[in-house]
């Protein structure tokens, strides 16, 4: 009997990371969106972040709502937690699990319905309680599962797969986030792959939460002629803020780069990055500028990509609540329920 050769595995699939997990084990289900549609390629880039950041899957928490976006979690991470929540209620439901167990690695991932329309008053207060989670914006301008309607995203003037022109001023997410005050605001382009894995790994590693509003084209019913959402009209008109890489602090590397200078920064695991400071063009830390760049950009049609705003210095909610390290899920009795004598105490306060 001829000897069957056993099937070769891509290089790729057996390298293995920190932890000494392999990326295939970052995956979950298969797809079951249309072929094509940019939420797919958001999710290949959300796998690629966690398995190369090292980030235990068992120790991630993934939170959806209701749209195609919400289905995506089941995609990536098979064997972290999850929860489906109603919609427009996922903000809830991350925070409280947030807060029972603030080890673990909380994202969140919804859609331009489910966060700017029933969605938006939990939206908001997500973030000014600046909730320790990663919270993606699969941003296609339509309600891709009731036929194509516009969404609360969608740009002035878009026009729907059916020909009707959009006639109402579009909600800025980003923008709204920046006043708001999250410390780690970005958009990026499910086309433009090599820019959203670096801004994943940035929004992995933010303390805090971490916003990144994804324009990601419904190629069933917003990828047509006279749509500001299909993938021809951002690719024309994407205008990247600047060159954007991440390096996670694994290993100590040191670097001096001048300004304006491109350098080759080369480390232990025979990785590499190409670093670019940014001279005079965009300071990040600016919230002011961020604002004016962001309403320019509107005004001028354009397709602003990258970094807006980042601010490390807000307490994330759980300082703000003085939290013990200890998840509160795994708190003993004898500490979260008062004795007796201690209620009667505080009740005779009360009196």
């Amino acid at each position: 009997m001829a000897e069957i050769a056993a099937p070769q595995v891509p290089a790729e699939e057996r390298k293995k990371n920190r932890l000494g997990l392999t990326l295939p084990e970052y995956q979950g289900s298969a797809s079951t969106l249309c072929t094509g549609c940019g939420h797919d390629a958001i999710t290949n880039q959300v796998i690629r972040a966690f398995y190369e950041m090292g980030v235990q899957p068992h120790m991630v928490a993934k939170m959806s709502g209701i749209g195609c976006s919400s289905k995506t979690p089941a995609y990536f991470l098979g064997k972290s937690h999850g929860f489906n929540a109603v919609h427009g209620r996922m903000p809830a439901i991350s925070t409280g699990a947030m807060l029972a167990n603030k080890q673990l690695v909380t994202i969140g991932v919804s859609g331009d319905g489910d966060t700017a329309s029933i969605g938006m008053g939990q939206f908001i207060h997500l973030v000014r309680r600046n909730v320790p989670m990663i919270y993606i914006i699969e941003n296609n301008g339509v309600y891709g599962l009731t036929k194509g309607q516009f969404s609360a995203t969608a740009d002035l003037h878009s026009k729907s797969k059916w020909g009707q022109e959009n006639q109402m001023q579009p909600i800025d997410c980003c923008s709204l986030a920046i006043e708001l005050g999250c410390g780690y605001v970005a958009r990026s382009f499910s086309g433009d792959m090599k820019q959203l894995l670096a801004l994943l790994k940035g929004a992995v590693a933010h303390k805090g939460l971490a916003l990144l509003d994804v324009v990601s084209p419904c190629i069933t019913f917003n990828n047509h002629e006279g749509s500001t959402k299909a993938y021809k009209w951002a690719k024309e008109h994407e205008m990247p803020l600047h060159e954007i890489g991440f390096v996670p602090f694994f290993e100590q590397v040191e670097a001096e780069v001048k300004p304006g200078e491109t350098k080759r920064i080369d480390f232990p695991d025979g990785s590499h990055v190409i670093l670019k400071r940014v001279g005079e063009d965009y300071d990040p830390t600016n919230k002011g500028q961020a604002l004016l760049t962001l309403l320019k950009a509107r005004e001028e049609n354009l397709f602003l990509t990258g970094l807006l705003y980042t601010d490390t210095k807000t307490p994330d909610f759980c300082t703000q609540l003085n939290l013990v390290d200890q998840p509160l899920a795994t708190l003993p009795e004898s500490l979260t329920r008062p004795p007796k004598a201690v209620l009667e105490e505080v009740m005779e306060r009360l009196r």
